[in-house]
């Protein structure tokens, strides 16, 4: 029998849930790079992707879109589902909404890299909470927030947009990406989130804080950026998988040639877990995803579980 998620089951696992699957599937010898590459195939109106993965006794594939244009018609941009198999019968066991995956398993990876340096600036904020500026309004804005919260105390929330508007109910304020303040707002953050369809840089890299966490979700295709060559420079830059970012991360690909970043430098959550060195505290921790099949397949994988009330390992 396959069980059908909706948005809202699928959102019940909840953002602690969801960055401990993906620690533990790390933690548990999961190789980001022994991943199959997504394809990606251009279309009349925008993209698919085909994202399909195998772990731990499980199977599954995400079938998505992206259509830059729904904006505009006031639909989403993003559309996706989700089927999950037992991989030892390739049975179909769930059909998950696969949006409200995206958005959870996106935060939860960006946060799960992070982890350590956010509660350390949590630490040393003496109380206060973390403050947060996040570039971009949309759900994987708001995402970022609640996985940060759920994590880490937070003091404050400013969302920059190109043009301003009304304040979302998850932040303090809204600014314009043109308003004087959000330079000023950017020196102070602990914590920066870009998760924008911009293509050239949102932030200006010599504002950033030489201790602060940068979550850079936004873009993933190599001539795409978020985050100049000056941050990246400045910063030690966690990916997801070397390979995935070499290929389709556009704020590495593109601080590469342009001499600021050197492909050996990029390192990974495996670098930084266990007895190994932990990223210098006086640089800039800029972690760079661009989405892959594994992390859909774990958190599909606890979020069924918890749905059904099943455990242990298939296959």
């Amino acid at each position: 029998m396959t069980v059908s998620l909706d948005a809202a089951d699928v959102s019940a696992l909840g953002p602690v849930a969801a960055v401990a699957a993906v620690r533990d599937a790390l933690a548990g010898g999961l190789d980001p790079d022994g991943d199959v590459p997504r394809a990606v195939v251009p279309l009349a109106h925008g993209q698919g992707l085909l994202m399909p993965s195998e772990h731990g006794g499980w199977y599954g594939v995400k079938v998505a879109t992206v259509a830059p244009g729904n904006t505009a018609r006031g639909l989403r941009r993003i559309n996706a589902t989700y089927l999950l198999h037992d991989s030892a019968t390739l049975t179909p066991v769930a059909l998950l909404d696969g949006v409200a995956l995206t958005t959870l398993r996106t935060s939860a990876v960006s946060v799960a890299a992070g982890l350590e340096r956010l509660r350390a600036l949590a630490a040393g904020c003496g109380g206060r909470g973390l403050r947060l500026v996040v570039f971009g309004a949309g759900p994987q804005g708001e995402g970022h927030v609640a996985t940060v919260r759920a994590h880490a105390p937070v003091a404050d929330v400013a969302v920059v947009t190109r043009r301003g508007g009304p304040v979302p109910g998850w932040a303090d304020r809204h600014l314009a990406a043109d308003d004087r303040g959000v330079a000023d707002l950017v020196r102070r953050a602990e914590a920066v989130v870009t998760a924008t369809s911009a293509r050239r840089p949102v932030v200006d890299g010599r504002l950033v804080r030489d201790d602060a966490v940068v979550l850079a979700v936004g873009s993933h295709e190599p001539d795409v950026r978020e985050l100049d060559s000056v941050l990246m420079g400045r910063a030690t830059v966690v990916v997801e998988s070397r390979e995935i970012a070499l290929r389709e991360a556009g704020d590495v690909v593109l601080a590469i040639r342009d001499g600021t970043l050197a492909p050996d430098g990029l390192v990974t959550p495996a670098d930084l877990s266990g007895a190994r060195a932990a990223a210098p505290a006086d640089r800039p921790l800029v972690v760079k995803t661009c989405g892959a099949g594994w992390q859909d397949l774990v958190v599909a994988v606890a979020a069924y579980r918890r749905k059904t009330g099943t455990v242990g390992r298939r296959g």
